[in-house]
C-alpha cells in the first residue's frame, strides 16, 4: 500500500509500505512442536512465556505431576516432542538436555493422592498447574496451558488442546512432568514391590489390576477412582476392565 510521509523540505512523499500477514496459529499437531504460540504472545508484549503440562491424571495410584517451563531465547532441540510420543530412553535424554540448558527456568510439583481424593483429579491438576507456574523463579508474562482452560489462573495466557505436540514450551513441561513422575513411581515401588509400580507407573494395566485384586489398595492408590473404590466388591478382572 502507499503511505504519505510529511517532509518539511519537499512536502508529502509517497512511500511503499510492506504489510506482513501473520501466519495462522496451528490448531493441530504438525511434525514437531514449534514456538509459534510463544512468538504470538511475545509480539503482543509478553516477553516471557511459560508452558505448563501434567503427567499422571489417569493412573489408579501415585501423584499427578505438573511442570512449568520458560524456554530461553533462541531455544532449539531436534528431538523434543510430546512426551507421550517418545520412549523412556528418549525422554530421559531430552530431560538431561533440558537440565543442562542455560537460561531455562522450570518448576515441578507433585499433587499427592490425599489431595486428589479430597478435591478430585481435575481440580488437583488445575491446582498443580497454578502451583508450578507460581513456583517459577522468574515470573512469566503469559502462560500456555495444555488442554482445557484452568479457572482462576493467576496469569494471562491460552489453553491449547494437544498443546504438548504443538508448543515447544508445553512439550518441555511434558517431558519434565513425565520423567520426574516416573522416577518417583520407581522409588515408591521399592516400598510396595507387590504392585509392580516400576513397570506400569500406577496405570490400570492388567498386571496392576491383578495385584490390586490380590493385595488390595495401598496408601498410594487413589480411593476416589472406581477400580480402587470397588475392590470390596466381588468383581473379576473382566468386570473391572470391561473386557
Amino acid at each position: 500500500m502507499k503511505l504519505e510521509v510529511q517532509s518539511a523540505a519537499e512536502g508529502p512523499v509517497k512511500v511503499d509500505v510492506v504489510v506482513k500477514k501473520s501466519r495462522p496459529l496451528p490448531t493441530r499437531p504438525g511434525k514437531k512442536p514449534t514456538l509459534a504460540y510463544e512468538r504470538s504472545w511475545m509480539e503482543r508484549g509478553h516477553a516471557l512465556v511459560a508452558g505448563v503440562d501434567e503427567a499422571g491424571r489417569g493412573p489408579l495410584a501415585g501423584p499427578v505431576s505438573v511442570a512449568a517451563v520458560i524456554l530461553p531465547e533462541g531455544f532449539k532441540h531436534k528431538k523434543l516432542n510430546d512426551s507421550k510420543q517418545l520412549n523412556h530412553e528418549t525422554r530421559e535424554s531430552i530431560f538431561a538436555d533440558l537440565m543442562k540448558c542455560q537460561g531455562l527456568v522450570w518448576c515441578h510439583v507433585l499433587i499427592e493422592v490425599e489431595e486428589i481424593d479430597r478435591i478430585n483429579i481435575l481440580q488437583a491438576t488445575h491446582l498443580g498447574m497454578r502451583r508450578a507456574t507460581q513456583g517459577l523463579s522468574t515470573r512469566p508474562h503469559a502462560v500456555l496451558i495444555d488442554g482445557s482452560p484452568v479457572p482462576n489462573f493467576p496469569y494471562p495466557g491460552q489453553s491449547i488442546v494437544e498443546g504438548d505436540a504443538i508448543s515447544l514450551s508445553i512439550a518441555a513441561a511434558s517431558i519434565i512432568a513425565k520423567v520426574l513422575r516416573d522416577r518417583h513411581m520407581m522409588e515408591v515401588a521399592q516400598v510396595y514391590p507387590q504392585y509392580g509400580f516400576e513397570r506400569h507407573k500406577g496405570y490400570g494395566t492388567p498386571e496392576h489390576l491383578r495385584a490390586l485384586r490380590n493385595h488390595g489398595p495401598c496408601p498410594l492408590h487413589r480411593k476416589s477412582f472406581a477400580p480402587v473404590a470397588q475392590m470390596s466388591l466381588p468383581l473379576t478382572f473382566e468386570d473391572v476392565t470391561g473386557e
